[in-house]
This record gives structure tokens, C-alpha cells and sequence, in this order.
């Protein structure tokens, strides 16, 4: 309890001033709450993503998941209604993050060789979730899936962009060749990664993969400038 000491008698501006210092604390400390909720959602959301590209999202409970992200399992609902919701979220989360990681390639080719590359078969934590987590989104809800062929479709039209910019001008080539690409990446990866590391079989699949795409691009590239 604040109490109010006064060498006279307290007046209206002294109340007010008073009641207006608290409504000032009160806010602030709102605020300093809402804030760190927010901060322990999006703790939550990105240690999901994670676990769920790692382990898919029948591998990992919501109980270990909380733990994963320095929290207790009671303490899951506040922030979302079941781990339904929240598998929405992190497939949303990981489609952005990997659109931000491609997004640094320079052209086509970079764009090719920053996705198929032992780098993104070691991490699967950070890496693509169409590579990842599709057979798992074969058996999701039907909400989950219209979120997952968002994410694909995202990635189609960026790479439509990157044809596009290479001088193929005809949309729907553009597009049979980028569904084509994005195959050939999102299979390679997978492939990939269900060989032991150290089987030369996995590097094989890699390096033959990288080529297919890069050659099947260049020459449908070459073909359009000639048409």
C-alpha cells in the first residue's frame, strides 16, 4: 500500500497527480509483461521450428518442445491453443526464414547452389521445410497442408523471378520450369539426407543433383532466348 503524507491538506491536484503516477506504473508494467510475453511466444515458435524441421512434427512433444525452449509445459497455452496451432505457425515461420536465406543468392545458379549443398543437408534445424517436412505434411490437417502449398508456391514464384531475370519472358515455361527446379532441390536434399554422412552415395546425389538443375536451367534459359 502507497500512502500520502502531506504537510496540508491534500487537494484535487494532489489526488489526481497521485491517481495519474499510478495509472503511469501500472501501464508500464503492462507493458513490460506484454512485452516479454510476446518475447517467450516467439522463444517458443523458433525453438518449434527447429525441433519440428529436425524431428518432423510427430517427433518431438510438447512437453520436450517447452523444455527445448527454457520453459515449463503448463506455461505452453499461453501462448498457443494446441501444438495444431502451433505446427501452423512454425511451418509459416520456416517457409520466411528459409525465403530470407535464399533471398542473399545473387542470381539463378547461387540460388541452386546455396539450396542443394552439404551445408543445408548437415542443417536441417535451419533449412527448407518442403525438403524436411513434406512426407509429414502428406498425413497433416488439411489447414496445416493449405499452409505448406502456400509455402511451395512462395517458392515457385521466387524462383519464376529468378528465370524471369535470366531472360526467360514466357510465363508459363517460367513456371513448368521453376515447379521442375524446385523438385529436383527438394528431392536431391531428401535423398541426401537418408544416406549415413560419410557414404559416398550422399555425395553423389548431391553433385548430381546440382548438375541436373543447373543444366536443365541453362538449357531451357538458352532455348527461350532462341525462341
Amino acid at each position: 500500500m502507497h500512502l500520502l503524507f502531506f504537510s496540508r491538506s491534500p487537494t484535487y491536484n494532489d489526488a489526481y497527480t497521485y491517481s495519474r503516477q499510478q495509472d503511469l506504473r501500472r501501464d508500464k508494467a503492462l507493458r513490460i509483461t506484454k512485452e516479454q510475453a510476446e518475447e517467450n511466444r516467439a522463444q517458443v515458435l523458433n525453438t518449434a521450428t527447429k525441433l519440428f524441421l529436425e524431428k518432423g512434427y510427430d517427433g518431438i512433444a510438447v512437453a520436450e518442445l517447452m523444455q527445448a525452449a527454457g520453459f515449463t509445459h503448463g506455461g505452453f497455452y499461453n501462448h498457443f491453443n494446441s501444438k495444431e496451432t502451433l505446427a501452423r505457425a512454425a511451418t509459416v515461420n520456416a517457409f520466411q526464414k528459409r525465403a530470407t536465406a535464399m533471398a542473399k543468392a545473387e542470381d539463378l545458379e547461387g540460388h541452386l547452389r546455396l539450396y542443394i549443398s552439404d551445408l543445408h543437408i548437415d542443417r536441417p534445424d535451419e533449412g527448407c521445410p518442403a525438403a524436411a517436412l513434406s512426407s509429414d505434411a502428406a498425413r497433416a490437417s488439411p489447414e496445416l497442408k493449405s499452409i505448406f502449398a502456400d509455402g511451395i508456391e512462395a517458392m515457385i514464384v521466387s524462383l519464376e523471378k529468378r528465370l524471369q531475370s535470366e531472360g526467360m519472358r514466357a510465363p508459363r515455361t517460367r513456371r513448368q520450369l521453376a515447379i521442375t527446379l524446385l523438385t529436383k532441390m527438394t528431392g536431391t536434399i531428401g535423398l541426401a539426407r537418408a544416406v549415413p554422412a560419410n557414404h559416398k552415395l550422399r555425395s553423389e546425389i548431391l553433385e548430381t543433383g546440382l548438375k541436373g538443375a543447373l543444366k536443365e536451367a541453362a538449357a531451357a534459359i538458352s532455348a527461350s532466348k532462341n525462341t
